[in-house]
């Protein structure tokens, strides 16, 4: 049988397996294998889940009027936690590099950015991808698209040492090529089959130096090598020997980097692109943070900044050798909310020279303090894992790991503390247990302290813990709540929708600012720092089931609410930190562009 003629074939039983799925009553799993391989390819091949699911999407797009089956929807699709935040989160890892930290907590893996270790999922994803940005962004989104996924809302998680740290031109390149993959895999994608064969020609011409520059590949081959390396030296000086050192790379950095002009390209395709980028997040230290470092990662796209706040006790960060003070944090979270970025924290339990104690009072510091108040937050309880400095400090006792029932006292108490404007995002990092020495190695963790606090009857009041996630809503289900609190920058307000049980279905974060920012364009606006719509991923412009929060109008609603209360406020202007993708929806909701932000006279 001809290529051409197995297409059309295929095409009609998936026609008539599509129709019958739609048509069954009281659909289920089983039902669904049995229809399968009655509507099986000529040779008796059953078609999987993932170009079932591919190809009732084409069908439903090629009918404008068509209602899709949330419940087919939902029993297709795998993993479906993936984008139950309403994003699809794409992350991507930088090439390992000099990092300016001494954290003696920290990991030293000579084949990994700083403080990321190779047995990690996403540090693995990284490796197998040499660290290219371009094969991590498109390799990430035909993985979640083969498995049922909508990637047409595409949250950019870029991780790995301290982005500040890398070189512009590298950085520029980095998050220009993972515009680019985006805008590629949107024109290119007709079919599961296509993706996998785009991603396969990619991989192949990788493998035998036959891209569209050769030079490249062989670099990147080149650095993946560590023979003759005296491994005993420090992290930093390896990496430069490995990475950075002009006579080991050849000029490596001259592929690896971008002007202005090429990333605004990218970035312009996008606005209007089929898999748009709703959300850029960047890692950092709070000493890496200035006035001008803020306006350059703003002018790459950036939205969202994690930061390691680690401790908020100097005698701590001092013994960790953290490299900073708490004031240094302070600053960065006052720059960075002026200029309208989300916050996300990292924080760390059992540090070298605390406690339990000392943590407890250190976590409600966090919210407590108006110069912190973090929008989102990671907890990391410290292990020791081989390659880190606090090895010496473990064997000499001046260290130990907490019991489980002192790291379920903390765990528990992060869980029951953190404010409802905050999402609490992880619990535990995801080491591999056999990269830990001594100290936790159940990543499950966050679970065994849920459970916990709910046989206590103990409410989990932040973000995540609420989230309405997969469930149906309508629109009189839910109530409006507003939420005050105050930063060392001004007023921040806080709305959600949520449910009779408190879930969440959207929020918006508005700062009313005591002064002028120190931002040009944003002057005395009010400005919109976080706009969220939860449920499952809907696709840009469908015309899916009304009962899912994305398409219940209440992200417009929200922004006539700000738009109200920044104005009885005494605002005359408000201003919204978008994203690349999300300036169409903006526009359609009347701001206009500026140069780093849009706009909206009130």
């Amino acid at each position: 049988m001809s290529r051409s003629t197995q297409y059309t074939s295929d095409v009609k039983q998936l026609d008539g397996l599509v129709e019958e799925l739609l048509q069954c009553e009281a659909l289920d799993r089983t039902k669904i294998e049995k229809i399968k391989k009655k509507h099986a390819r000529v040779n008796g091949d059953v078609f999987s889940q993932s170009a079932i699911l591919d190809h009732y999407r084409k069908l439903m797009a090629k009918d404008s009027s068509a209602t899709q089956s949330k419940k087919l929807l939902a029993l297709l699709l795998k993993k479906p936690t993936r984008t139950l935040s309403g994003v699809a989160p794409i992350t991507v890892l930088t090439k390992p590099f000099p990092c300016p930290g001494k954290c003696i907590f920290c990991p030293n893996d000579v084949r990994m950015p700083k403080s990321y270790l190779a047995d990690e999922p996403g540090a693995q994803r990284a490796e197998r991808n040499y660290f290219d940005p371009y094969l991590q962004t498109y390799n990430r989104l035909m993985a979640l698209q083969t498995i049922g996924h909508d990637v047409s809302k595409a949250e950019l998680i870029i991780l790995g040492g301290t982005w500040s740290f890398y070189p512009e031109a590298y950085q520029i390149w980095f998050i220009k090529e993972c515009f680019r993959a985006l805008n590629e895999f949107a024109e290119s994608v007709n079919s599961i089959a296509e993706v996998e064969a785009v991603y396969t020609e990619l991989e192949a011409n990788l493998q035998t130096g036959r891209s569209n520059n050769p030079k490249k590949n062989k670099q990147r081959f080149a650095a993946q090598e560590i023979d003759g390396l005296d491994l005993k030296k420090s992290y930093n000086k390896v990496i430069s020997q490995l990475y950075v050192a002009p006579e080991k790379i050849g000029g490596f950095d001259r592929y690896q980097s971008a002007d202005w002009s090429e990333l605004e390209a990218q970035q312009m395709t996008n606005e209007n692109s089929r898999i748009r980028n709703v959300g850029l997040v960047i890692e950092t230290r709070p000493d890496s943070i200035s006035e001008k470092e803020v306006l350059r990662i703003r002018r790459l796209g950036c939205t969202k900044t994690q930061i390691g706040v680690q401790s908020l006790q100097d005698a701590v960060l001092l013994k960790n050798n953290r490299g900073h003070d708490v004031a240094a944090t302070c600053r960065a979270f006052a720059l960075l909310r002026s200029a309208g970025f989300k916050i996300h924290a990292h924080w760390m339990a059992n540090l070298h020279g605390s406690s339990v104690e000392m943590d407890k009072r250190d976590f409600d510091q966090l919210f407590a303090d108006p110069d912190f108040c973090p929008d989102e937050l990671k907890v990391y309880p410290c292990s020791l894992v081989g390659s880190a400095e606090l090895a010496k400090y473990y064997k000499t006792g001046q260290w130990q790991p907490y019991t489980q029932s002192e790291l379920l006292e903390v765990v528990s108490h992060t869980l029951t503390n953190t404010p409802e404007y905050c999402r609490l995002t992880r619990v535990i990092r995801d080491i591999p247990s056999q990269d830990i020495v001594v100290g936790n190695k159940k990543t499950n963790f966050r679970e065994i302290a849920t459970s916990s606090v709910t046989k206590l009857r103990l409410v989990q009041p932040d973000i995540r813990a609420r989230e309405i996630r997969g469930k149906s809503v309508k629109r009189d289900e839910l109530r409006l709540k507003m939420f005050c609190y105050k930063t060392s920058v001004g007023i921040e307000v806080f709305f959600q929708h949520v449910t009779k049980q408190n879930k969440i279905a959207s929020f918006l974060r508005l700062l009313l600012p005591h002064q002028p920012s120190f931002v040009p364009e944003l002057g005395s606006s009010a400005v919109v720092r976080e706009l969220h719509v939860y449920g499952q991923l809907v696709s840009l412009g469908s015309k899916a089931d009304t009962k899912q929060s994305q398409h219940l109008g209440l992200g417009s609603e929200l922004l006539e609410v700000a738009k109200v209360e920044a104005t009885q406020a005494g605002y005359k202007n408000l201003a919204v930190i978008s994203a690349i993708g999300t300036k169409e929806y903006y526009k359609k909701r009347h701001f206009r562009n500026g140069k780093l932000y849009q706009h909206c006279a009130l």
